[in-house]
């Protein structure tokens, strides 16, 4: 791989990664929930999620999904039911919370999370299919194939692990600064909504 093609899927994926999605709304809900730290757990879930998008690419199987109209769907509704569930969960723990001021809830152990992370990224077939379509445009057939997958995967969980982080710090200082007006409730349940209207453009997806 060359460094033009390199920079060019580094400006790709930056703007990629950049973009609002299950993963982001995953990332700020840990922050605002439990903490700074644990929302890195959940980040590191959905980095071996992006372990599984790179196998499946190099061994075929995500063109054997573009194909599998059945194995799309169900893999589809799982992770559409999986985010309704998380959205769902959110806004009921934020009604049973009625205090005057809202305390950080009790942190989930770590591997929970760090499934939770895992969980919401590879039940996106849609997420899949376009990593699938994305990495053959950098890809160079005179050079090995391993290597630039390696490169590739490397700068990918890169740039992911920076945004996510970023985003889970900036959600964690706003709701630290509004934790004592009660907005920190609304907010999750504004991250809660989110993942359901994720859920709900995952289960109305199409393979096209």
């Amino acid at each position: 791989m060359n460094t033009h093609a390199f920079l060019l899927y580094l400006a790709t994926w930056s703007l990629v990664a950049l973009t609002p999605g299950p993963a982001v709304m995953c990332a700020m809900t840990h922050a605002t929930r439990y903490g700074f730290r644990h929302a890195l757990v959940g980040i590191v879930g959905i980095q071996l999620g992006h372990f599984v998008f790179f196998g499946c690419v190099a061994s075929g199987l995500a063109a054997l999904l573009a194909t599998a109209s059945t194995a799309f769907t169900v893999i589809r509704i799982i992770g559409a039911l999986y985010l309704f569930y998380l959205g769902v969960r959110i806004i009921a723990a934020t009604v049973r919370t009625r205090s005057a001021v809202p305390a950080a809830a009790p942190a989930p152990a770590r591997h929970s999370l760090l499934l939770q992370g895992f969980a919401i990224q590879v039940t996106n077939p849609k997420a899949l299919l376009f990593m699938s379509a994305l990495l053959p445009q950098f890809i160079q057939p005179e050079h090995a194939l391993p290597l630039q997958l390696s490169v590739l995967l490397a700068t990918t969980i890169a740039v992911d692990v920076l945004v996510l982080s970023a985003y889970a710090y900036f959600a964690l200082r706003g709701t630290q600064s509004l934790r004592a007006s009660g907005v920190t409730v609304w907010l999750e349940r504004a991250f809660g909504a989110a993942l359901i209207f994720f859920g709900i453009r995952l289960l109305t997806a199409t393979r096209k």
